[in-house]
C-alpha cells in the first residue's frame, strides 16, 4: 500500500477519542507504514501508555509532553518486535511506572525477516495472561491473548469505549506477517476467530488508521488467508514444488523487494498444513499428500 502523502503527524498527540490519544513515533519503513503508533489511555488522572515504540529520544519526549502531569500508571506492550517495545525501559526509568503485558520473547533466526526483529531489552514487571485487566481512572484494558504474528502476541481491550487495541495482530494499512519459526498460521487465524466472535466497535492497530468495520476486516483477512492456502493445495495438485516456485504464480509482478516476505508467508501456510496432515516435505521440496477438498 502506498504511503499517505506528507505531512505525517509525528510527534504529535492526536485524539481518536475522550479516553485515547495517539503519538506517531519516527521510523517510517516497509514494514511499519508511517511509523508505530503509541497509544494513550485515560486523560485525567491515571493514564497508560500502549507500544511505546522505538527507543528514539524525540520520540519519548512526544510520549512524556502528551501525558503531562497525569499519572503515569502503565507502559504496555503487544509484543516485543523493535519497532513496539524498546522505549519501554527508558520511559519506565524517566517516570517509575511497571513495564506491564506481553511476556519476554527473543528468537535468534537466520532466516530473512519482512518485519522487525526482536528487541532483546524487554523485561516486563508483570507479564498480563488472558483476560487479565489493568485499571486506572476511569479505564479497564483487558487483555486477550492473540499469537500467531507473534507467540507472545496480546491485544488491549479498553471496555468503557468498545476499542480493542489490536498492535500487528491486525493493521489499519496492510495484511500482518506471519514468520516461521515463532510466527504460526494455525495461531494466528484462530486468534482471528477469537476477534470475530467479539463485538468491538472499533480497532486501534500500531500501523495505519482507526478500523471502523473490525468485524468486516477480519471477515475478509481470513478469506484472504484460506484463499492463498487453495491456491497452494491447487499448485500442489499439480506438482511438488519447492518453496520458491510458488511465488510467481501466486504474487504476479510482485516488487523484488518483496519475494523474500512472500516466500515466508508461503513457508507459514506450509507448515501449517503440514502439522494437519495435508502436506510432506522432502529436500526442501513439498508434495500434496490429500486431495483438495
Amino acid at each position: 500500500m502506498a504511503l499517505p502523502p506528507k505531512p505525517w503527524p509525528t510527534g504529535m498527540a492526536e485524539l481518536c477519542e475522550p479516553l485515547v490519544r495517539r503519538v506517531l513515533a519516527p521510523n517510517p519503513s516497509p514494514y511499519t507504514y508511517t511509523g508505530t503508533q503509541t497509544y494513550i489511555v485515560g486523560n485525567a488522572g491515571d493514564v497508560a501508555v500502549i507500544d511505546p515504540g522505538p527507543a528514539d529520544e524525540a520520540h519519548i519526549e512526544a510520549i512524556l509532553a502528551a501525558i503531562g502531569d497525569a499519572n503515569l500508571v502503565a507502559i504496555m506492550c503487544t509484543h516485543t518486535h523493535r519497532d513496539h517495545s524498546p522505549a519501554a525501559a527508558p520511559l519506565s526509568e524517566r517516570t517509575g511506572a511497571p513495564v506491564v503485558g506481553c511476556a519476554p520473547l527473543v528468537i535468534e533466526s537466520d532466516l530473512p525477516r519482512s518485519d522487525e526483529a526482536f528487541d532483546t531489552t524487554y523485561a516486563p514487571d508483570r507479564v498480563l495472561e488472558d483476560g487479565e485487566a489493568m485499571t486506572g481512572t476511569g479505564w479497564t484494558l483487558r487483555a486477550l491473548h492473540t499469537p500467531g504474528h507473534t507467540s507472545n502476541h496480546l491485544c488491549f481491550a479498553l471496555e468503557e469505549s468498545g476499542a480493542l487495541f489490536t498492535g500487528d495482530h491486525v493493521m489499519g494499512w496492510s495484511t500482518s506477517v506471519v514468520i516461521p519459526p515463532d510466527g504460526d498460521m494455525g495461531d494466528y487465524m484462530k486468534s482471528l476467530d477469537k476477534l470475530q466472535a467479539r463485538d468491538d466497535r472499533v480497532y486501534y492497530s500500531a500501523h495505519g488508521e482507526p478500523i471502523e468495520k473490525p468485524r468486516q476486516l477480519v471477515r475478509g483477512m481470513m478469506g484472504h488467508r484460506r484463499q492463498r492456502e487453495n491456491q497452494i493445495l491447487r499448485l500442489l495438485g499439480d506438482r511438488a514444488r519447492t518453496i520458491p516456485e510458488f511465488i510467481p504464480e501466486m504474487y504476479k509482478g510482485l516488487d523484488e523487494r518483496l519475494v523474500k516476505a512472500a516466500q515466508m508467508s508461503v513457508t507459514a501456510h506450509m507448515l501449517d498444513l503440514q502439522k494437519r496432515g495435508m502436506v510432506s516435505s522432502f529436500d526442501d521440496v513439498w508434495t500434496l499428500l490429500v486431495d483438495r477438498p
